[in-house]
C-alpha cells in the first residue's frame, strides 16, 4: 500500500513539476508559492492527499493568473466604448460639416484602438507573470469556501481581537468569552495536540442568555461567516437508531447514500464550528461517537472514509442544573438584590457543576477543554440587548432607503416590557417584533412608508408611535 508522502516530499515533488507547468500555463511559480501550495492544501483541504491536492491547486493559479494577463486592459475597453457612442451618434447627424467632424474623430479612435492591441499584444507576449502566495490564497479560498485570504492576512489581528469583535454583537458575559478566546487562541498558537479538534467547550446556563449566540459570533469572527456554524439539535438524537444521522446510514438501509448530518458537513468544511444544542438530550450510544471525535479528532462515517475534526470547533450547550436554582436567580440579576452578584453567580456555578456530574459520565467530562458557565443578565444588559435588536432593524429600514430614528424612552419601554425572568431575553425579540416591526412591515406594505422616507419612534402617553415623514432623504 503506497503511504501519502509528507509535507517535505511533496514539496520535492512540485518543485520536479514546476518547469512543466510554467510552459504550459507560460508563467513562473515562486519559490513561496510552492511552499504555500503545499501548507494551505495540507490545512484547508481534508477530502483528498497530497502531492494531488497540491498539484491541483499550482495548476489552478497559474490558469488564473494567465488568464488575468489576456484579459483586455481598461483603457481599451474605454476607447472601444467611445468608437461605438461615436457611431451611433454620427447616424443621427444631418449637417455636413458635423458629418466631417465625425468622420474624423471615429479615424482617430481606430487608430488609438490599433495602438492599444498591438501594445497590448506585444506586452502579453514579452511578460511572463508570476504565480505569487496570494494566487494560491485564492484558489485554496474557492475550492473550500473559507476565506483564506483573510485568514493569512488578518488572522493575528482577528485573534488579539476576538474579545471585542464578539461584544460588537453580544452582551455581558465577560469571563464566559474570555476563557473561550484563551482556548482558541492556545490552540490557534500549536499550544495544543494536534490530533484533537481545535476546542472542546460545554456551554451551561440557565436559557436565554446568550449560549448560542456566543456559537454564532465565534463562527462569524473565525471564518468570516455564520454560514460555517453547523447546528445540530440533540433532541432528535434522542432513540438509539439516530444516531446513523450523524455518520451515515449503513449499507442496505434507508439514507445510505446521503452521508451523514455530521460527518458529511464537516468532510466537505473542514473549518467549521460545531454546535450541538441541548447535549443531555442525546442519547448514550451518540456520546460514544462524540468521545472518539474528542479524543482522536477523528471519525468513520458508514462509507468507511475517515473525517477529520482537527480544524473544528465542537461547542455544547446544556442547561442541565438550571431547573435547581431559584427563579429569582436563573434569569435576571435585580439591581436592588440584597446579596452581591458574585455572591449569585459563585452559588450557580456550583449548583451547576454539581449536576453535571450526575448527569455526565466522567470520561466525556474530562475530554472537554472549558466548562463555560454563562452569567445571569441584568437590567442592564437587556437595555444593551434593545440597542442591538433595534439597530438591527434601523438597518433593514436603511437598505429599503427609509431613515430612522428612535428615542431613548422607546428603549426603555422596549427593555421594560420585553423580558421574563423565567425564559431569559428570548421574549424580547418576539416583542420587538410585536410592538415595532409588525408596525413597520404594515406601513411598507400598505405604503404610508415608502423609499425616500423617514420614520420617527417614540412615547406618547405611554404607547409606543410611528410617524412617517415624506420625501426627507430625496430632500438632502
Amino acid at each position: 500500500m503506497v503511504k501519502e508522502p509528507v509535507a517535505e516530499d511533496t514539496l520535492e515533488i512540485i518543485k520536479g513539476l514546476r518547469e512543466r507547468y510554467e510552459q504550459h500555463h507560460k508563467v513562473k511559480i515562486d519559490d513561496i508559492a510552492l511552499e504555500y501550495a503545499v501548507k494551505l492544501s495540507g490545512r484547508y483541504i481534508s477530502d483528498r492527499f497530497w502531492p494531488d491536492k497540491a498539484i491541483d491547486v499550482i495548476d489552478e493559479a497559474c490558469a488564473q493568473v494567465r488568464l488575468s494577463q489576456i484579459k483586455e486592459p481598461e483603457n481599451l475597453k474605454l476607447v472601444e466604448q467611445q468608437l461605438k457612442d461615436a457611431r451611433d451618434a454620427q447616424k443621427s447627424i444631418t449637417s455636413d460639416e458635423e458629418l466631417v467632424a465625425a468622420k474624423q474623430r471615429i479615424a482617430e479612435l481606430e487608430r488609438v484602438k490599433q495602438e492599444l492591441i498591438n501594445i497590448w499584444m506585444q506586452t502579453k507576449l514579452e511578460e511572463i507573470p508570476t504565480v505569487r502566495k496570494e494566487a494560491i490564497a485564492r484558489v485554496v479560498a474557492r475550492m473550500t469556501g473559507i476565506p483564506v485570504e483573510e485568514v493569512s492576512m488578518a488572522e493575528k489581528e482577528r485573534l488579539l481581537n476576538m474579545e471585542e469583535l464578539i461584544h460588537n454583537r453580544m452582551v455581558n458575559q465577560k469571563t464566559a468569552v474570555s476563557i473561550v478566546c484563551s482556548a482558541i487562541r492556545r490552540a490557534r498558537a500549536g499550544l495544543r495536540d494536534m490530533k484533537r479538534p481545535i476546542g472542546v467547550f460545554l456551554f451551561m446556563g440557565p436559557t436565554g442568555v446568550g449560549k448560542t449566540e456566543l456559537a454564532k459570533s465565534l463562527a462569524e469572527v473565525l471564518y468570516g461567516n455564520e454560514s460555517a456554524l453547523v447546528r445540530l439539535d440533540m433532541s432528535e438524537y434522542m432513540e438509539k437508531h439516530t444516531v446513523s444521522k450523524m455518520i451515515g446510514a449503513p449499507p442496505g438501509y434507508v439514507g445510505y447514500g446521503e452521508g451523514g448530518q455530521l460527518t458529511e458537513v464537516v468532510r466537505r468544511k473542514p473549518y467549521s464550528v460545531i454546535l450541538l444544542d441541548e447535549i443531555e438530550k442525546a442519547h448514550p450510544d451518540v456520546f460514544n461517537a462524540l468521545l472518539q471525535i474528542m479524543e482522536d479528532g477523528r471519525l468513520t462515517d458508514s462509507r468507511g472514509r475517515v473525517v477529520d475534526f482537527k480544524n473544528a470547533i465542537i461547542i455544547m450547550t446544556s442547561n442541565v442544573g438550571s431547573e435547581l436554582l431559584k427563579r429569582s436567580d436563573i434569569g435576571f440579576g435585580k439591581t436592588g438584590s440584597a446579596r452581591p452578584e458574585e455572591v449569585k453567580q459563585d452559588e450557580m456555578e456550583r449548583k451547576i457543576r454539581d449536576s453535571l456530574k450526575d448527569t455526565f459520565k466522567p470520561e466525556f467530562i474530562n475530554r472537554i477543554d472549558e466548562i463555560v458557565v454563562f452569567s445571569s443578565l441584568t437590567r442592564e444588559d437587556i437595555r444593551k440587548i434593545v440597542v442591538l435588536e433595534v439597530e438591527k432593524v434601523k438597518k433593514l429600514l436603511a437598505e429599503k432607503g427609509i431613515a430612522a430614528t428612535v428615542t431613548s424612552a422607546v428603549m426603555d419601554y422596549l427593555a421594560e416590557n420585553g423580558f421574563s425572568e423565567e425564559f431569559g431575553a428570548r421574549p424580547l425579540k418576539r416583542f420587538i417584533q410585536k410592538e415595532l416591526e409588525d408596525r413597520l412591515s404594515h406601513m411598507l406594505i400598505s405604503g404610508k412608508a415608502a423609499e425616500g422616507d423617514a420614520v420617527d419612534i417614540a412615547m406618547e402617553k405611554n404607547e409606543l408611535k410611528v410617524r412617517v415623514r415624506e420625501n426627507v432623504m430625496a430632500d438632502r
